[in-house]
């Protein structure tokens, strides 16, 4: 038995491949994406004896801290960036004397901050 295959058919087929490749979101990785940012951009300030850790008791030296949030309430809403604070003060989104980086240091790269965001909307998961 011989099957023929359409020219049409076989465009169909890679369409809907290339479709279906283009979909898929790689997944952001606590591990390998977060943490490292936060490191060169955050723990300075954001670990016990650091300005930022006096100053609101966040911790950013491991997933639970991170999650535990601050002596004021979380920083981080899983599926929420809009409503995540860290993401606001990174951002910008909030009063410049509490933006961070605080002071004259550099901001977070836009780059950083969007993987931060694909990371909680994808459920902050410690992965």
């Amino acid at each position: 038995m011989t099957i023929k295959t359409s020219n049409w058919g076989i465009a169909v087929l890679l369409f809907s491949f290339m479709l279906s490749a283009c979909q898929r979101e790689e997944t952001v990785s606590f591990a390998r994406h977060v943490q490292p940012t936060l490191e060169r951009h955050c723990i300075d300030c954001h670990q016990p004896g650091g300005a930022g850790y006096e100053a609101s008791e966040f911790s950013m030296t491991s997933y639970d801290a991170l999650m535990k949030g601050t002596k004021y309430g979380p920083m981080i809403i899983p599926e929420d960036p809009e409503g995540s604070n860290m993401v606001v003060l990174m951002e910008g989104r909030a009063d410049p004397s509490i933006s961070m980086p605080h002071g004259n240091l550099d901001p977070v790269p836009r780059e950083d901050i969007q993987t931060i965001r694909k990371w909680i909307e994808q459920g902050a998961e410690n992965n």
